[in-house]
């Protein structure tokens, strides 16, 4: 498994992902989930994976050649490397991943594997601001609002609580690094199918190149920090919460209270009594 998040914010956009693939618990390989397209002063794409290898790898082989039927204002087909839009460009991939589907998604059926596959694309392209889409395996997709800033793949639910708790569009993106290295932290201490190495990759608003792009190993110092830190805070701030007390009247914050709106749970003490 993997797993794999993007942020997009007023600053910038962030990017990261594990890099661990597993096919059983003593069969565990490191594959990268992520890469960079980039023309510098023109645009820079980043496209993140997750689910089955053959077909995200067969995905971002042929994303490199991938056209569209119709044609730019140039008469030249649609790519990634023309496209005038990060719209355009996710549906040159979305059309990339049918392609695949076409071809190979009979046959894995035949071998009862199951056509998984989804990505995440975001950038920017001289002429348009930054955007962020989730593409499914389908090839259709959706894109990140300010409402819903990050997408994530992969084994998401370890690492959603604290991308809820800080994210906005206004976060710094130093911030929003920090707190996708957290939600990633978490998720490895709660999954052992994600993994070291990670792939990090800061992209500034405007720049149209980046060079914050840095692969975490478990001896880079900063994460240590994180996966020491994280963890003590979060049991510094556990202790600080008071423990619930039974006795209302020893404490301010009783836990033994009538609800609002529903009655306290009902004991069955006898075989004839019935819950409804």
């Amino acid at each position: 498994m993997t797993y794999c998040v993007g942020i997009k914010l007023n600053a910038g956009l962030v990017f990261l992902s594990d890099s661990r693939t597993n096919a059983g618990v003593d069969h565990i390989s490191t594959f990268r989930k992520m890469i960079v397209y980039e023309k510098p002063g023109d645009r820079t794409m980043v496209l993140l994976s997750a689910g089955n290898l053959s077909i995200s790898q067969s995905v971002r082989e042929i994303l490199q050649v991938e056209e569209l039927k119709e044609r730019n204002e140039s008469g030249q087909p649609i790519t990634i490397w023309n496209a005038t839009s990060m719209f355009d460009a996710a549906r040159v991939l979305g059309s990339a991943v049918r392609h695949v589907y076409d071809r190979d998604a009979e046959s894995l059926k035949h071998a009862g594997v199951d056509f998984n596959v989804t990505f995440i694309f975001g950038g920017q392209i001289k002429g348009e601001a930054m955007r962020l889409f989730l593409v499914y395996s389908a090839g259709n997709f959706i894109e990140a609002t300010n409402e819903t800033p990050y997408f994530q793949i992969g084994e998401s639910k370890y690492g959603k609580p604290v991308l809820d708790r800080v994210l906005t569009p206004d976060t710094p993106l130093q911030e929003a690094a920090k707190c996708a290295l957290v939600s990633m932290d978490s998720t490895m201490k709660s999954n052992l199918s994600v993994g070291l190495p990670l792939d990090l990759v800061v992209y500034e608003a405007g720049r149209l190149q980046t060079d914050k792009i840095v692969c975490i190993d478990a001896e880079n110092p900063y994460y240590r920090m994180i996966h020491s830190g994280w963890g003590q805070k979060l049991r510094e701030v556990f202790d600080s919460l008071e423990d619930p007390v039974w006795d209302d009247a020893a404490t301010e914050h009783p836990l033994k209270m009538p609800a609002a709106r529903h009655e306290v749970l009902r004991k069955i003490t006898t075989p004839q009594e019935r819950l409804i």
